[in-house]
């Protein structure tokens, strides 16, 4: 039985030296293991690495001509189809100051001419087991990341839905939310004060949870919620419990879920203060300014303008110029200043999202008649 684990022998090992008698010593300690290719120099090497069919493990000579071992090695890890590939060292250069700067470089070991034949074995044998337990890794964690997504999104969906069962707001408002939260996250990733905030992942999740917003009117008296009038003030006061009732649910699901529920965050600061105000003036908490969280700032901004060019019982839509007018005059006591001057710089698209996911009038009739029924 060989000495080496099996899965090795179909590992790939990239031996590079400009002196073919180095060459074939070393090719011909490993080839009984292992499918050895070889490379004379480093421009040849890099073309290796960087084919179709890279090397699991590179053996590199640090001395030789036109290009050292040194940048050949800077340059594998500039790049990252080859930055994770081990290279080892092996050379006659066995100062200290040679093996700190390799280290430095990211090279994973030293091995000194003339090899050792076991322990030449032993060192690449030991370092692509490491590499095959990192790239075990990284796919169990690639495989558990889209497991987490997955829940995540059964998850939104599951209290989404239930907010869809007692509230009258259509799918397309949802959409069109979606893609408005969407369009002004994106538009302010680069912007000084919401580049920290606004990563990919941020605002994938955001976006995600913004069918989340009005969850908790699943609490409010069906009277109420689809009362064809305006409120009184007693009856709006009930109306505004929907921020805590939503954020409550959410709350509760996070203390069942543990650590895995940090994904609901973003659903539980939207669903609280998507009502709240810049100057302070919103419920249910009157936060002001940056107290506010940003995600519950961007929904704020895409929920007026959609109220605003959509039919409602109270009022007909607006059109996209009337609704931006009155978006953009709230900037600074409604909204975050920023904020409003992203959706100034978006409102085209704003107006193309709002007729791609425009409500039929056939769901505009039914919506009507289910509140007459109220």
């Amino acid at each position: 039985m060989s000495s080496v684990l099996d899965f090795a022998e179909k590992r790939s090992v990239l031996v590079v030296d400009d002196t073919p008698e180095n060459l074939s010593v070393i090719s011909g300690i490993l080839r009984e293991h292992f499918k050895v290719r070889v490379a004379p120099s480093g421009e040849r090497a890099l073309q290796i690495a960087l084919s179709d069919e890279p090397p699991d493990l590179i053996l590199l000579d640090i001395m030789m001509p036109e290009m050292d071992g040194y940048e050949v090695l800077r340059r594998l890890q500039a790049a990252p189809k080859t930055a994770d590939i081990p290279v080892l060292f092996v050379t006659a250069m066995d100062q200290e100051q040679d093996e700190q700067l390799g280290i430095d470089l990211g090279a994973v070991d030293y091995i000194t001419k003339p090899v050792s034949p076991p322990i030449l074995l032993a060192r690449v044998r030991n370092h692509l087991m490491l590499k095959e337990a990192r790239d075990y890794l990284k796919d169990e964690k690639r495989f558990l990341e889209r497991q987490l997504a997955a829940i995540q999104n059964v998850a939104i969906h599951a209290f989404a839905s239930l907010a869809e069962t007692h509230d009258d707001e259509t799918v397309n408002h949802v959409r069109r939310m979606q893609h408005y939260v969407k369009t002004l996250a994106e538009q302010l990733k680069g912007h000084p004060r919401f580049a920290a905030a606004f990563t990919d992942e941020a605002i994938d999740l955001i976006v995600k949870s913004v069918p989340l917003h009005d969850i908790g009117k699943v609490g409010i008296p069906t009277e109420i919620l689809l009362k064809s009038g305006s409120l009184e003030p007693d009856e709006f006061e009930v109306m505004k419990t929907h921020t805590t009732i939503g954020r409550d649910a959410i709350v509760r699901a996070q203390q069942v879920l543990g650590a895995d529920a940090e994904f609901l965050r973003y659903a539980r600061e939207i669903v609280h203060s998507h009502h709240e105000k810049w100057d302070g003036t919103g419920y249910p908490q009157g936060l002001r300014g940056e107290a506010i969280p940003i995600a519950a700032r961007l929904v704020a901004v895409a929920d007026m303008y959609d109220v605003l060019i959509s039919r409602r019982p109270h009022k007909p839509p607006l059109s996209h110029e009337e609704s931006s007018e009155i978006v953009l005059s709230a900037k600074g006591t409604n909204f975050d200043p920023d904020i409003v001057d992203a959706f100034a710089s978006v409102q085209n698209e704003f107006s193309n999202v709002a007729a791609r996911f425009v409500d039929s009038e056939s769901i505009v009739k039914a919506k009507m008649a289910r509140r007459r029924e109220t």
